[in-house]
């Protein structure tokens, strides 16, 4: 895939337009508009003044004073950031909504983090915007209105729906057609092939280091108290059933930043062994991918030395292989509050363990448990 993107003014939208490529032959383009509302109060405006699907959500998203109408607030979790996706066009025979899916979802991994709400048209019919459409339910999006449908990025749903449409798409590679995702794709190439590359392994680990500084830091600061709500900080953005936590809880929370860098700086395989560690590699690949577009001279540093491979920095992957579920990342959904209860329907009816706060360092396998004479970086 093909990205272009400009940021015309501090504050304003991100207009940017991505292409989906099949031998240097452009068959899919779509048009995405990025608009943070922290910026600027006039968010609403400036959608408005946007054509087509944007002017629709400005409308309905905002109230003639400019705030956010109480109906969208009640509907996603975190109201702020909007990032609408229409005017597809695309070629046949590549106009399938597996594939429209698998760029959307590209997109919105580009463009956006865990506190967006990503518009798509709400249209039926054979139409490249009732693409979008179809698109939109295989990633999870819920109608918001008549016109509209809606993906809250800060739910778990919209993560394991991604999940879903990367592993259809390479299904699709290795049993019939090509991953259209992959300019490079081959099959016989890429079996077996390691995700975690040299120079991906090093940027993990720079990453895992950034982390694992941040949070003794929050150790020290905060000491014994329990952190407050929305205090913000490494801490402060881990799930909210965490935050009633003690500083002997991030004493141990600490170190699982600490470990997983240690593996990444070694040959050993990077495994999660707790809850603990499967949330810090969790932040850690996304801490990694911001680094990947937001820091690329530092990154050079990183890697200087270190062989290229096309599988580099594919971080998707990263957080598609490395990790055997990714329930944890559903503590972050607030509709499922209570799930981490160990005698709770949701927690024995999936079978999931360890996800209640106390619990987060308590090895999967007492095998595979980390020594406990280590020793940490930080005292």
């Amino acid at each position: 895939m093909k990205q272009d993107e400009q940021d015309p003014v501090v504050g304003q939208e991100v207009h940017a337009s991505a292409s989906l490529l099949t031998d240097d032959e452009t068959v899919a383009r779509v048009r995405a508009t990025r608009g943070q509302f922290w910026k600027a109060h006039n968010l609403g405006e400036r959608l408005a003044d946007e054509e087509s699907l944007a002017a629709v959500a400005a409308e309905q998203l905002f109230d003639a004073d400019g705030q956010f109408r109480p109906e969208y607030e009640s509907f996603v979790d975190l109201p702020g950031n909007v990032l609408v996706v229409d005017d597809l066009h695309i070629a046949a025979p590549w106009d399938d909504p597996w594939i429209v899916a698998g760029l959307t979802s590209s997109i919105i991994d580009r463009l956006t983090d865990n506190q967006y709400a990503v518009v798509l048209p709400r249209l039926s019919g054979n139409t490249a915007a009732a693409l979008l459409t179809e698109a939109g339910v295989l990633l999870s999006a819920e109608p918001f209105s008549d016109e509209l449908l809606i993906i809250d990025t800060s739910l778990a749903a919209p993560e394991e729906a991604a999940h879903r449409v990367r592993e259809q798409l390479r299904s699709r590679a290795r049993y019939g057609g090509a991953d259209l995702l992959s300019e490079e794709w081959d099959e016989e190439d890429d079996e077996g092939e390691e995700v975690l590359t040299a120079r991906t392994r090093a940027v993990l680990h720079l990453a895992l280091q950034q982390l694992s500084d941040q949070a003794w830091q929050e150790v020290s600061t905060l000491g014994d108290q329990l952190a407050q709500r929305n205090a913000g900080g490494l801490f402060g953005s881990l799930p909210r059933v965490t935050w009633h936590q003690d500083g002997s809880w991030r004493r141990q929370m600490a170190p699982a930043f600490d470990d997983p860098a240690a593996d990444c700086s070694s040959d050993a395989e990077v495994e999660p062994r707790c809850t603990g560690e499967e949330m810090a590699l969790h932040l850690g690949i996304a801490r990694a991918q911001d680094l990947t577009r937001n820091r690329p001279r530092l990154v050079r540093d990183t890697v200087a030395g270190l062989p290229e491979d096309r599988g580099d920095f594919d971080w998707g992957a990263c957080s598609d292989v490395l990790f055997q579920d990714h329930d944890v990342l559903m503590l972050f959904d607030h509709a499922l509050d209570g799930m981490e209860d160990p005698e709770g329907d949701i927690h024995q009816s999936l079978g999931m363990v360890n996800l209640a706060p106390h619990d987060w360092f308590a090895a999967f396998d007492p095998e595979q448990a980390r020594d406990p004479d280590r020793g940490f970086r930080h005292p």
